[in-house]
Order: structure tokens, then C-alpha cells, then sequence
């Protein structure tokens, strides 16, 4: 086999897999968090199981179910962190639906929103 063709291989073998890795752990987001609690409390989320309210978990229209953030509240500091277990929101340009319990941990529930950074743990 020619050199061209073993080094493509080898760079296609080697570069793939890392860089989806990589570019998934390091994802970093900034917007408006909600959150969600009484009106869906054991409701199926998207992902099967039941809605609990008093679980730090929340909705993200795109990550993988069971992917754990930290979500920083940008107005006090105060963060928490969930696994995605459902879809949404579905609100204006919301990143980020959190759990009743989750927005207590960071201060969020009297206001309703809150400008938040979305780091992607797993």
C-alpha cells in the first residue's frame, strides 16, 4: 500500500473518534434557563422514564440522554448539576429546562429564568 494511503488511514482511524469525543466534553453554552415542576411531576419525559420534580435533571433539545452538566447561574454563581432526561424547552430561545429541585440549588425559582453557562460533563 502506498505511503499517501497508509498516513489518510491511519489519520482517519486516529482523528475521528477523538475529535467527536473532544468536541462533545468540552461544550460550553450560554443563554436563559427555565425550569418545570408542578404540572409535569410523573409525567413520561422523552427519554421513558417518569417526570420527578425533586431530581436534579433537565430538558435540552439536543444532548444525549443520561449527559450530566453544570449549570452556573450567571447572577449569583450558585451552580448545580443534572442529567438530561427529557426535551425542551420549547420557549423562545431557552437552552435549558431544569428541574424544580435543580433550580432551587441555584436560586432561580421566584424569578422563573435566569441567564445561565451550560458546561457538558459527560
Amino acid at each position: 500500500m502506498p505511503q499517501f494511503y497508509r498516513a489518510a488511514l491511519l489519520t482517519l482511524a486516529l482523528a475521528l473518534p477523538l475529535s467527536v469525543h473532544v468536541a462533545s466534553a468540552a461544550q460550553t453554552l450560554t443563554g436563559v434557563a427555565s425550569w418545570y415542576g408542578p404540572g409535569f411531576h410523573g409525567r413520561t419525559t422523552a427519554n421513558g422514564e417518569r417526570y420527578d420534580m425533586h431530581d436534579l435533571t433537565a430538558a435540552h433539545k439536543s444532548l444525549a440522554f443520561g449527559t450530566e452538566v453544570k449549570v452556573t447561574n450567571s447572577n449569583n454563581g450558585k451552580a448545580v448539576i443534572v442529567r438530561i432526561n427529557d426535551r425542551g424547552p420549547f420557549v423562545g430561545s431557552r437552552i435549558i429546562d431544569l428541574s424544580k429541585k435543580a433550580a432551587e440549588a441555584i436560586d432561580m425559582i421566584g424569578p422563573g429564568t435566569a441567564s445561565v453557562t451550560v458546561e457538558v460533563l459527560t
